[in-house]
């Protein structure tokens, strides 16, 4: 499916402005319209307050978020004037205790949504949430732009993470539309089973139907040769000076890979490219 919904979402216009510049890119790469999502958070955590509290607390906390997310909204309005795309500002207020369920209602219609990472300095909870509410709430392919880094114009290079997984397939089918318009899509396979169902061809039924869809594909087999499956990655995309990496995202469960860490919390957190996923 074309990218013709794009979707990002703005909590704060000075640390999230690079991800509004690649979902600007993006849109107009792909002559699609952008939604951008201003986004107040009201952090009042349920429970925190005794019964019969004040009630003008509370509701100083709600209108606070409304007037953070109403800053936004100019902000991005007065950012994004200048821009010939189709694009258009909307003003949510939310809870924390309440955000998955809300955000996921905006995005299920969108193509694609564009976030920052999650991840490091100036980066809280609800970024971590967010993702997930489009992920696994939301049901939407996200491109996670790295700071400082934006969508090129021609995305030209691409790494495809393959490891046969139901995630995998998902993140691949999502970025049809780039990896079509791609001059190299190489499909990176870490150690492939040895007894698997494709051992004699390691990604050649993704190879064959990426090419009857038009991409320039090639597979390349690699030997974890580093500690981390995510180290492996990060080389390669180096080796092949990828302008992108698509990948299935939370192979494990979101639990397990919180504690114990994963290929997508340490691709997230290390990679200098932007990075497609679908679960």
């Amino acid at each position: 499916m074309p990218f013709k919904t794009i979707t990002t979402i703005m909590c704060d216009m000075e640390a999230d402005r690079h991800a509004l510049d690649a979902a600007v890119a993006l849109a107009r790469r792909e002559e699609g319209h952008l939604d951008v999502i201003c986004l107040g958070l009201d952090r009042t955590q349920p429970g925190f307050y005794y019964a019969g509290t004040n009630a003008m607390a509370l509701q100083d906390n709600l209108q606070q978020a409304q007037a953070d997310s109403k800053k936004v909204e100019e902000d991005v309005s007065d950012y994004l004037k200048a821009e010939e795309i189709p694009w258009v500002t909307n003003p949510v207020t939310a809870q924390m205790a309440g955000l998955t369920p809300q955000l996921a209602h905006f995005l299920r219609f969108s193509d694609v949504v564009v976030l920052p990472r999650p991840y490091g300095p100036g980066r809280g909870h609800e970024h971590e949430e967010i993702l997930e509410a489009a992920l696994f709430s939301g049901h939407v392919p996200v491109l996670v732009v790295p700071d400082g880094i934006t969508v090129a114009d021609n995305i030209n290079r691409v790494v495809v993470a393959w490891n046969e997984s139901a995630e995998a397939l998902g993140a691949v089918r999502s970025a049809l539309p780039i990896l079509q318009k791609a001059d190299l899509v190489d499909i990176t396979i870490i150690d492939p089973p040895q007894h698997g169902p494709d051992r004699s061809d390691p990604g050649g039924s993704l190879c064959q139907m990426l090419v009857r869809h038009g991409v320039r594909a090639e597979v390349s087999v690699l030997a974890k040769t580093m500690p981390r499956v995510s180290d492996v990655l990060m080389r390669q995309l180096t080796d092949k000076d990828a302008d992108m990496l698509v990948m299935g995202a939370y192979g494990h469960s979101r639990f397990r890979e919180s504690i114990l860490g994963g290929a997508t919390r340490h691709m997230l957190e290390l990679a200098e490219v932007p990075v497609l996923m679908s679960h």
